[in-house]
């Protein structure tokens, strides 16, 4: 009989401490929640007539609500005597902590660095920053200017999710994991910064490397890699390996040339599979790409 371990979580047992509001901080938060750590967020005394002074309370109270389930909350003001007491209660049960300040007001609060590591040896400290860069670190900013500084914002829209202070959320719980590492390797804490700029640029990558840029692959200049317009709605494929693109020649009646880059960016493969899309709708053509085993996607209605 086969016999099924129990699930044991990396952070069982680590307790991680959060003063950081917003986003990057609270999701951050949540991932080490999902790693088994037991997770404290301090907030500011709520304003007469809220619940909290987090401003994503007040501006999406569903992400607050979805991101703080299984979070402990507590309330201080830590410009104040009895708020320091409680943080530093806090503080000496626990592992990692969490903020997202910048270094002055990290500073005027009593936890720059040098400070916490004399008074807590095996404390570690995960800084969350708009940017690491030396010259951009005190610089205001949000999830919008880093991406528009990592080339993620073109032709005046929007960008589709606030993918900085995600992808800053991700790293910054990596960054808790890294921190456990070194100390366990040390003996003592450690303090690792997390950049949102830095997370940006990370995902900005494949289009530094020309690889997302409209003459790649995964640009559009690759026919089998594209968003085509059908009769009543708009599809994602994504043939882009050969052995895909392979597939998408044969359900469309033409000659295998799927082992030609050149072939599968020729403008005449791109109108083929345009005029083949159009002439379909989402359903059947979502029927025919599960059949042949090719990757595409019916793009909902509220995605367009």
């Amino acid at each position: 009989m086969q016999v099924t371990s129990p699930t044991i979580l990396p952070l069982q047992g680590i307790r991680v401490l959060s003063l950081a509001l917003n986003l990057p901080g609270p999701a951050a938060l949540l991932r080490c929640h999902d790693m088994g750590a037991q997770c404290t967020k301090l907030e500011p005394v709520a304003p007469e007539g809220y619940t909290s002074a987090d401003p994503m309370h007040i501006y999406s109270p569903a992400a607050y609500a979805q991101l703080h389930d299984g979070i402990t909350i507590v309330q201080a003001n830590l410009k104040t005597e009895a708020g320091q007491a409680l943080l530093h209660e806090q503080l000496a049960q626990t592992d990692v902590l969490l903020t997202s300040f910048r270094p002055s007001a990290l500073a005027k609060l009593g936890m720059d660095w040098p400070q916490l590591h004399s008074q807590y040896p095996r404390l570690n400290m995960v800084r969350i920053f708009g940017s690491t860069a030396p010259d951009e670190i005190q610089h205001a900013g949000h999830d919008l200017t880093y991406q528009a500084q990592a080339g993620l914002v073109r032709d005046g829209h929007m960008p589709a999710s606030l993918f900085a202070d995600m992808a800053g959320a991700v790293m910054a719980s990596e960054a808790v994991l890294r921190s456990l590492m070194l100390r366990a390797q040390s003996g003592h804490g450690h303090c690792l910064d997390t950049g949102l700029a830095q997370a940006a640029q990370w995902l900005s990558l494949p289009c530094q490397w020309g690889m997302s840029t409209s003459d790649g692959d995964v640009g559009g200049a690759h026919a089998g890699y594209r968003i085509y317009a059908c009769q009543d709605g708009w599809v994602a494929l994504a043939a882009l390996e050969p052995h895909f693109a392979q597939r998408l020649c044969k359900l469309l009646g033409m000659p295998d040339i799927s082992g030609s880059t050149a072939s599968m960016r020729a403008p005449e493969m791109h109108t083929t599979i345009a005029s083949f899309m159009q002439a379909q709708n989402c359903e059947s053509i979502a029927s025919m790409a599960a059949q042949c085993d090719i990757p595409l996607h019916v793009i909902p209605h509220r995605y367009k």
